[in-house]
């Protein structure tokens, strides 16, 4: 996007965003340092952290979320850009799609004020489905791409909220997505079609800026972390495919965006957004600091793991220095 009157716009917009990015941080701190069992200091079950891409701020490639896939290359969307992307092993990116803009510029897009594409999956054939939030009904919605196809909405979803989250059942062939503003899960076929809301338990909730955020499937529920509360949800999947009771698992992640299992158990390691930290959140709760700035962190927004190597993506959203793809080993 060229640096003119839209570009302008977004830098203002997004400055707002930052002002509200810091004070959700310095609460989710307060809780931090009242939670028992909470470990502050960096433990080392990540390393070996490099940078395996640098992606372009003056181009607006601030990635939000990743999907893998077979060959050791990546998916992800670019969320000020507009954009999806192909990330190659050897760190070189190609635009896939470039969605529309709205009519608007995505001024009345909630909360932050530009329109973006959010949360990503890849299915085993290939099609990649993502979230685009513009604060208009025309646009705001579940999107599919397939291969060397052109872009699709297959289900709109409401102009009043912000998608974000995105989890694919694929035996159930259904997609889970998650409103950050709204605070619900919602389901749509993965065909695509109206969407049906899932849960609107109030864990999900926003309490200021960004409630329900990334969104993962494992044995039998679904897991969502709340950006503003700190918190990483359960919820089952009961046996008529209606949301159980939620169950708190952890707490005290300030600016928590996105998360993955490591595959120990419920081990998960999450990406500290405003903090600039990635955490190791322990199947009790308890969590520890595994990276930082001092690795190349520039306010992390997603992470996946292939085998023990962890993809994390960094947004620079309020740094402003350096997006980027690092990747890590993890220990066993």
């Amino acid at each position: 996007m060229p640096e003119n009157s839209e570009g302008t716009m977004f830098k203002k917009k997004f400055t707002l965003s930052k002002t509200a990015a810091a004070a959700v941080v310095l609460t989710s701190a307060a809780v931090v340092a009242a939670t028992p069992g909470v470990a502050s200091a960096v433990s080392a079950p990540l390393n070996c952290a490099r940078i395996a891409a640098h992606f372009d701020l003056t181009r607006h490639q601030t990635p939000e979320n990743i999907a893998l896939a077979p060959g050791g290359s990546a998916y992800v969307t670019f969320a000020a850009a507009r954009q999806v992307a192909h990330i190659t092993p050897g760190g070189s990116t190609r635009i896939l799609a470039t969605l529309p803009a709205p009519a608007d510029g995505g001024i009345h897009t909630p909360v932050l004020g530009f329109a973006l594409t959010t949360g990503i999956v890849r299915a085993h054939d290939g099609t990649l489905y993502f979230l685009y939030a513009t604060g208009t009904a025309d646009l705001t919605g579940l999107w599919r791409l397939r291969p060397g196809g052109a872009p699709q909405r297959i289900a709109a979803l409401p102009a009043a909220g912000l998608p974000n989250g995105l989890a694919l059942d694929p035996r159930a062939r259904t997609l889970y997505i998650t409103d950050s503003v709204l605070g619900t899960i919602s389901s749509v076929p993965i065909t695509g079609g109206s969407p049906r809301t899932w849960s609107t338990a109030p864990e999900l909730s926003p309490t200021g800026f960004l409630g329900a955020n990334g969104l993962k499937i494992r044995g039998g529920a679904l897991w969502v972390s709340n950006l503003d509360r700190g918190t990483v949800l359960r919820i089952p999947v009961l046996r008529d495919g209606r949301a159980g009771p939620v169950q708190t698992r952890a707490t005290g992640l300030a600016g928590i965006d996105d998360f993955a299992f490591t595959g120990h158990g419920d081990q998960l390691l999450a990406a500290l957004n405003g903090p600039g930290e990635v955490a190791l959140v322990q199947p009790d709760g308890t969590h520890s600091t595994v990276l930082t700035a001092a690795d190349g962190l520039q306010n992390p927004t997603s992470i996946a793991l292939r085998g023990d190597t962890a993809y994390v993506l960094s947004a620079a959203y309020v740094t402003a220095k350096d997006p980027n793809l690092l990747l890590a080993h993890l220990n066993d």
